[in-house]
């Protein structure tokens, strides 16, 4: 990215902040203020992100043309992310856990300072498939957020939050490393991530530019950046659930991210907003042994990775706020089986002063065996819908733990407020735990 369009997304940052949500819990993510604005975030060179990509091409050239977990080319990759985080000034723990019978590693790194009760964590699945070198899956984004944590260290960056780090281990056999990380984080340890941020595939050759949309404040965050470039973006759908965030979303924190596309077909209206091919995958590569360094869309990978530094320098230097009066209601209330009728939980808000802040947070707590057979709405005592989550055939997990932030400053605060459940599917079944607003 030139440095005319850096200064450019400076002044589009003072302006945009200043209306992103604000945290109440450290389970939901701040946008920094205006009268506390983020430091200029940095152009994230992309040489350096593609020396790492090299790097990461020869490792797996040197050990059987992979990185795949449990293979020699893993723990090289490993070893070389670790060394130049170490030489960076950052406290690494390289986590071990088995599977498949083999040794696998998370790198988990920390930049030191910080509120070391609201970390905000960033990280990417380090290990290809054992099909090829996986520079773009996931290359991409290990080279990409690696650079980005030496940026930190070049910029000497002292963020309100603390910044952590991390490269997953075995990604590619379903989320191994990221869910034994999650699973084994105590409970205190889980609530002091205030918000992960994932990049897997970032910079696919015939690229979209797609948002997670899970929690309001960091896809906003991601848009802002995108829109100060005059770059169109799309929700994320074909990774929904697949990459190494589902478990820290299904731990209740918030998440959010970036992809570029993988085996869907990039669609007439997508090529003429974005180039590339129509008709033709995001990434034709994927999975595939022609996943090499010339598997890469650099004008993607440059933005992506700008992008990120965005997202860390914006969202890092965020200043929680007190949370506002809570209204909970702990009734179950049973969720029937698709085709029935949506089913509601209300609470009554009173004492309230004016409208709802554009940071009215809801926690859900829904009890149920396949989630992503569910859509969940906030409705807002005038009727209005806020949906909070979409179903998704490949979301398979079990029961709803969230928090959502929700901008619902058109809405008086007081009043009733309904939390609506939908099974849209069939042969599977739930109720309601609890939820709780905050103003």
């Amino acid at each position: 990215m030139s440095l005319s369009v850096s200064r450019r997304l400076a002044a589009v940052t003072a302006v945009a902040v200043a209306g992103l949500f604000a945290a109440t819990t450290p389970a939901a993510l701040a946008a920094p203020t205006a009268a506390a604005a983020a430091p200029t975030p940095p152009d994230i060179p992309l040489a350096n992100v593609k020396a790492h990509l090299s790097q990461l091409s020869t490792i797996a050239a040197n050990n059987g043309g992979n990185r795949a977990h449990g293979r020699t080319g893993y723990k090289a990759s490993i070893d070389y992310v670790k060394a130049k985080l170490d030489a960076a000034g950052f406290t690494t723990t390289l986590q071990t856990f088995t599977s498949s019978g083999a040794t696998g590693y998370n790198l988990i790194a920390d930049w030191p300072g910080g509120d070391p009760n609201s970390v905000l964590m960033s990280g990417s699945h380090l290990d290809s498939v054992s099909a090829g070198a996986g520079i773009n899956d996931n290359g991409s984004g290990s080279a990409a957020v690696l650079e980005t944590a030496l940026a930190v260290s070049r910029a000497g960056l002292q963020p309100t939050k603390h910044l952590r780090f991390g490269w997953w281990g075995a990604e590619e056999l379903g989320l191994v490393g990221s869910k034994y990380y999650v699973n084994n984080l105590p409970a205190a340890e889980k609530a002091k991530i205030s918000g992960y941020l994932n990049f897997d595939m970032i910079g696919s050759p015939n690229p979209g530019y797609f948002v997670y949309d899970d929690d309001p404040t960091i896809e906003q965050t991601f848009k802002n950046y995108y829109a100060g470039l005059g770059v169109p973006t799309e929700i994320e759908t074909e990774g929904d659930g697949r990459s190494d965030h589902a478990p820290f979303k299904n731990a209740g924190i918030a998440v959010g991210g970036l992809f570029s596309g993988a085996d869907y077909t990039k669609t007439a209206a997508q090529a003429q907003k974005w180039g590339g091919t129509s008709g033709q995958a995001f990434d034709r590569c994927y999975h595939s042994s022609c996943d090499s360094l010339a598997n890469i869309n650099d004008t993607a990978l440059d933005r992506n990775s700008d992008a990120i530094a965005y997202a860390i320098w914006n969202l890092g230097a965020a200043t929680p706020v007190p949370p506002g009066q809570s209204f909970e209601n702990t009734a179950d209330v049973s969720i029937p089986d698709s085709p029935a009728a949506a089913v509601t939980s209300p609470i009554t808000a009173s004492g309230v002063t004016g409208n709802a802040p554009a940071t009215t947070k809801v926690d859900v707590n829904i009890v149920h065996t396949y989630r992503g057979d569910l859509v969940i709405d906030l409705l807002a005592p005038d009727g209005t819908a806020y949906r909070l989550k979409n179903s998704s055939s490949s979301d398979s997990a079990d029961n709803v733990i969230a928090s959502y932030t929700v901008n619902a400053s058109s809405e008086v605060a007081n009043g009733v407020w309904k939390l609506q459940v939908k099974d849209v599917a069939g042969q599977d079944v739930g109720y309601i735990n609890s939820w709780k607003i905050t103003f």
